[in-house]
């Protein structure tokens, strides 16, 4: 057999629905990890600092988990042993969180929470390319989406859904209240048995058939660069890290600063440790493969950057913008603070609700106008519709604002990918779509660096304008797309 087979619609479902309980997951973590933080003492300047976890254990543990997939193969498969390990995992920590008694151990807790959702996540992607034949891979990301949705939908509304059920929504001070707690056991609940039944209900092709298919044979066998690395650029990538961590010191700057300059300085080790490492160890073999990355990959890492900035700040400041300015309210124990934070998951069920509808208006506007003006278009509508916090009041007419994002969302969950696909070597599809997720993590790092400084230096503190910062990076996200070139013949996602 050299053609991958048709699989049905309920096998392209079962291999999906994993990512039902994924999304539980990181919903549950986006509308309420700030509100815990908050709850238990976190001022709204640290919350960044706080939340840098979680993009921080995606750039280390996806390119790994993927370099490590793809040379995986055990009774379970080549992807399946990782969807079920950090499904454990994650499952734990979401049990745990809303029971922490401080507020580093509830970061440190995050921290385990995004990384084993991370090992399960990373996967999924490369599992779509190893099952689907070139063909039906846009149904297998169109499904993903949708169970993105759903999974978005509900987790988002769990607390606001508890509290009208007649769970207490307030607590007191430094403790989370019931509607929180109930929500995250819940969550983990659809988790493991989400991720479970995928595990239990898919099979996998194994190496040898992977590389008899023709779609392996359709793109370059190797990117890596043979070229050996160069020590003197993780040098000088290590001292402009040292550096900058020293100006940071010497000049008092923001501390949160720091990150940044930490992350330049890791990446000068890592260079560094490559150079110096086995030329077949995964550690050179990331990094040459990083090097030599596709161009169109390249310039669609542009796009991420803008794109994942502004959802960054989305996820991170809206609790804190919504009950402050809607709601008038910074007291974490008070109703008005609780009845915001409800709102906000609400608002954030909404926006993954209307990318559930720009599913379906997404594949007709790819045909009338291709892939990268329908990004554009969407990422713009998300744009829009963060900066009109700043002059909607009525919180009700919050989700017209959603809609708008709604639709940036799906188009950054689906379209990147489509411009992307037909670049990257099949046997290289996990590492890769690892190495893809480094344009979202980094953008995530630098919002925590540098969101608390921006907002204390140039406005006031006022989270509101993170939202507005936020929706200038979507629009400018939508105009970088324009210099990705346009795959011929386009890939139409599924309906």
């Amino acid at each position: 057999m050299t053609t991958k087979p048709q699989l049905s619609f309920w096998q392209i479902w079962n291999m999906c629905f994993g990512f039902l309980g994924i999304q539980f997951g990181f919903a549950l973590q986006n509308a309420n990890v700030s509100r815990i933080f908050q709850t238990l003492g976190a001022e709204v300047d640290d919350i960044p600092m706080l939340w840098i976890a979680a993009p921080l254990t995606g750039l280390l543990v996806q390119p790994v988990i993927g370099y490590l997939s793809d040379r995986t193969w055990t009774r379970l498969g080549r992807r399946r042993p990782y969807f079920l390990f950090g499904a454990i995992f994650a499952t734990l920590a979401l049990f745990a969180m809303p029971n922490s008694p401080t507020l580093w151990i509830a970061a440190g807790l995050l921290w385990i929470l995004d990384a084993s959702i991370n090992v399960s996540m990373e996967p999924f992607r490369a599992f779509v390319g190893d099952q689907l034949a070139p063909a039906q891979r846009p149904s297998g990301y169109a499904m993903q989406s949708f169970f993105i949705g759903v999974g978005s939908v509900v987790a988002s509304l769990l607390p606001w859904l508890l509290a009208q059920a007649g769970v207490g929504n307030t607590a007191g001070a430094g403790e989370v209240p019931d509607t929180v707690r109930f929500a995250f056991y819940l969550g983990g609940a659809v988790l493991f048995l989400a991720i479970g039944w995928t595990v239990l209900r898919t099979r996998e092709h194994p190496p040898e058939a992977l590389a008899a298919f023709d779609d392996a044979a359709s793109r370059p066998a190797q990117c890596s660069d043979a070229a050996p690395l160069a020590r003197f650029d993780g040098i000088a990538w290590l001292a402009a890290g040292i550096l900058g961590a020293l100006s940071v010191r010497y000049f008092g700057w923001d501390k949160q600063l720091y990150v940044l300059a930490g992350g330049i300085a890791a990446y000068g080790l890592a260079l560094l440790a490559a150079a110096c490492s086995r030329p077949q160890g995964m550690l050179a073999t990331l990094v040459r493969d990083l090097r030599a990355m596709p161009d169109t990959m390249r310039r669609l890492a542009v796009v991420q950057f803008f794109s994942w900035f502004a959802l960054f700040a989305m996820w991170i400041y809206t609790t804190s913008a919504v009950t402050s300015v809607h709601y008038g309210s910074a007291d974490t124990a008070s109703a008005a603070y609780n009845e915001g934070a409800n709102w906000v998951g609400v608002l954030f069920a909404a926006y993954n609700g209307f990318a559930a509808l720009a599913a379906i208006a997404i594949p007709w506007m790819v045909r009338r106008v291709g892939l990268r003006i329908s990004h554009l278009i969407n990422a713009s509508l998300g744009g829009i519709g963060l900066l009109s916090f700043l002059w909607i009041r009525d919180p009700h007419w919050l989700l017209l604002s959603m809609a708008g994002v709604g639709f940036a969302w799906a188009s950054i969950l689906s379209l990147p990918y489509a411009l992307l696909s037909d670049s990257l070597p099949a046997q290289k599809m996990g590492v890769y779509m690892g190495i893809f997720n480094f344009f979202i993590v980094i953008p995530q790092l630098v919002a925590a660096s540098l969101l608390g400084l921006l907002l204390k230096t140039f406005f006031g503190g006022q989270p509101i304008q993170a939202l507005a910062i936020g929706g200038v990076s979507l629009i400018v996200a939508g105009l970088c797309v324009l210099r990705v070139a346009e795959p011929s013949p386009s890939p139409v996602p599924a309906r």
